[in-house]
């Protein structure tokens, strides 16, 4: 694998740049580096900014509405973004739902579903996990009943991402109760605004509403909303979940994270002399700046198979294990950093001021504890690390 830039290359990394000097909003920008929670519209407003241009999704297939980029592109480009500090890109449907529909959906369900990903006309969250069904998902329990041209839905998924917001929902169902529980599975797009379905927030520990309950009453879905055949989508939440676990390793954020930290503690001080130089503080930030290289690089190593035409494999386990751990790492140390400037979050404030301008400590210290108890469940989510070590262990190891 060549990961010289090329002449060709250097351009690319150029017209982004451009780009995103040019079409990078400054309100937007503000929001995002002063640490502020992104409102809906913001989401869509960036990707309908992104689509313009057509890079909306660079790993799909141009036929689709993918750039055609090589791996080193898509690197640049991502690198790019995280160091302009832009809103993601939200998952659910430009990576997780859409590779799904057009390498499993039939020609109707990708002419209806595919262009209102890319735009953002269709916001989608992710109905996998259930009470009692998380890392051992293939227990899920939500029934889909097949009567006549529809399924009848009844059960409930926990955990939804942003469903709060969610226009449509791709669910695994059990279409079957016989037999091998991974075989009675299927994989249903479900318009959220369909008669029966009710969504309960959850407020996690940061006091904020990212995730939800979704209970599914008596809820009628046209059978034609099924994707690939009845008791296949165990095969498809597989190919899903490999696409998943390859982004949450998030390199370029973590290397901007990693910039902040160093930030701070130059800022910070101890027994009168900044953070940075203390040896013990200093080496932490080394191991995890260590740690994210040797992930940069198998980061692209996956990205130059993908390229030629290889799926995520086992390799997307070790990105999300790796990736999500080192995030894990950065805000525990930007927690040390400040100090007890971390224990007064404040997430209410006064009308017409802003939470993260709150007068406790340095406006820097304002997101830090949000962020470390937010990032407690990325080892959880696309399938705990725990259930990433058994996968490479079989796949990788053959144990």
């Amino acid at each position: 694998m060549d990961l010289s830039f090329s002449d060709a290359d250097r351009a690319f990394q150029a017209e982004v740049r451009q780009f995103l000097a040019e079409a990078y909003p400054a309100d937007l920008k503000a929001k995002m580096e002063r640490g502020e929670e992104l409102r809906k519209e913001d989401y869509i407003r960036w990707q309908q900014i992104v689509n313009a241009k057509g890079w909306a999704a660079p790993a799909w297939p141009t036929e689709y509405g993918g750039p055609g980029w090589t791996a080193t592109q898509r690197y640049i480009y991502s690198e790019e973004l995280a160091a302009a500090s832009t809103p993601p890109i939200l998952p659910f449907g430009i990576n997780m739902v859409a590779p799904v529909i057009y390498t499993f959906g039939n020609a109707e369900q990708k002419k209806r579903f595919l262009p209102r990903i890319l735009d953002a006309t269709d916001w989608w969250c992710q109905g996998y996990s259930e009470p009692g069904s998380g890392s051992d998902l293939a227990s899920l329990r939500t029934k889909a009943e097949r009567q006549g041209d529809h399924y009848i839905v009844n059960g409930s998924k926990t955990w939804t991402t942003l469903a709060q917001h969610a226009d449509w929902i791709f669910c695994l169902v059990r279409t079957d109760g016989t037999g091998k529980q991974q075989e009675g599975i299927s994989f249903l797009l479900i318009d959220m605004k369909t008669p029966g379905i009710r969504v309960r927030p959850i407020i996690t520990m940061d006091g904020g509403h990212e995730v939800n309950e979704v209970f599914l009453d008596d809820v009628k879905v046209p059978v034609e909303n099924l994707i690939g055949k009845e008791g296949q989508g165990w095969t498809y939440a597989k190919f899903l979940l490999g696409h998943e676990r390859s982004g949450i390793a998030a390199v370029g954020r973590s290397k901007r994270a990693i910039a902040r930290l160093k930030s701070i503690a130059e800022a910070e001080t101890i027994d009168g002399a900044p953070l940075i130089t203390d040896p013990a503080f200093s080496r932490r930030i080394s191991e995890v700046e260590v740690d994210l290289i040797a992930l940069e690089f198998t980061e692209l190593r996956t990205l130059a198979s993908e390229s030629a035409g290889k799926g995520p494999g086992p390799e997307s386990s070790i990105l999300k294990i790796k990736g999500t751990e080192i995030q894990q790492a950065i805000t525990e140390l930007l927690v040390e950093a400040v100090g007890s400037y971390a224990a007064p979050f404040v997430r209410d404030v006064p009308d017409g001021q802003r939470w993260n301008e709150y007068p406790i400590g340095p406006a820097y210290a304002a997101n830090v504890a949000p962020s470390y108890f937010n990032m407690r469940k990325t080892s959880i989510y696309g399938g705990s690390n725990e259930i990433q070590k058994n996968i490479i262990a079989k796949m990788v190891l053959g144990l």
